[in-house]
C-alpha cells in the first residue's frame, strides 16, 4: 500500500519456528512479528510500524503524522492498547480456545474475567476514540498505525466460535463499522 518493497517470510508457530536459532538472531524474544531491513533487525509491532512510517520516503502522512501532537495521540492509543485491549482479548482467546494447543486445559472462569476487561476496552474505544462520524480512531477520516494495531488485535476474536464472537462484537456497532 505504501510501496515499500518487502519479502514476506512466514513463521509456522505450530512448528515452533520462532524458537529456532536463526529466528532468535532476529528476535531474542522468539515472537512474531519481526523484520530485517538490511542489517537492522527489529521486533514488536508498534516499533515496526513506527520504523516503517518514518524510514521510507513516500509513506503517507496519515499513518503517522508529522505533527507532534497528532503523533502523541496515536502513541497514547498504542500504549493503552498493550495494557488494556490486549490484556483482555489475549486472555479471552487463550483461555477459551488456544490453551489446549499449549498442553493446558481451557479455563472458562479466566475467560469470563478476561471478557469483562475486553468489554471495558471496547467501550472505551467506542466512547473515546470512535466518537462522532469519523471512520477511524481519533476522529480521523484516514487510518493511522493505531487503527492497524487495534484492528489486528480485535481480529483475533475470529478464533472464537461464531456465537461467542457475536456475543462480544454484535453489540459494538461502532467497532464493527470501523473494522
Amino acid at each position: 500500500m505504501n510501496r515499500i518493497d518487502f519479502e514476506e517470510v512466514r513463521i509456522d508457530l505450530a512448528k515452533a519456528q520462532q524458537r529456532s536459532p536463526e529466528f532468535r538472531e532476529i528476535n531474542p524474544m522468539r515472537q512474531v512479528p519481526a523484520i530485517v531491513d538490511g542489517r537492522f533487525k527489529l521486533f514488536e509491532s508498534h516499533a515496526i510500524f513506527w520504523y516503517l512510517t518514518c524510514s521510507f520516503p513516500g509513506v503517507l502522512d496519515h499513518w503517522y503524522p508529522a505533527d507532534v501532537s497528532d503523533r502523541a495521540r496515536i502513541e497514547a492509543i498504542l500504549y493503552w492498547h498493550h495494557s488494556n485491549l490486549r490484556r483482555g482479548l489475549a486472555s479471552l482467546v487463550f483461555n477459551s480456545v488456544l490453551a489446549p494447543i499449549f498442553g493446558l486445559p481451557l479455563n472458562m472462569k479466566a475467560a469470563k474475567e478476561a471478557e469483562k476487561i475486553l468489554d471495558s476496552s471496547l467501550s472505551k474505544i467506542e466512547s473515546i476514540w470512535l466518537k462522532g462520524n469519523s471512520k477511524f480512531l481519533l476522529g480521523n477520516f484516514q487510518p493511522s498505525i493505531a487503527d492497524l494495531s487495534l484492528v489486528c488485535e480485535i481480529m483475533q476474536l475470529e478464533l472464537l466460535d461464531k456465537k461467542d464472537w457475536e456475543r462480544v462484537l454484535n453489540p459494538r456497532k461502532k467497532i464493527l463499522q470501523w473494522i
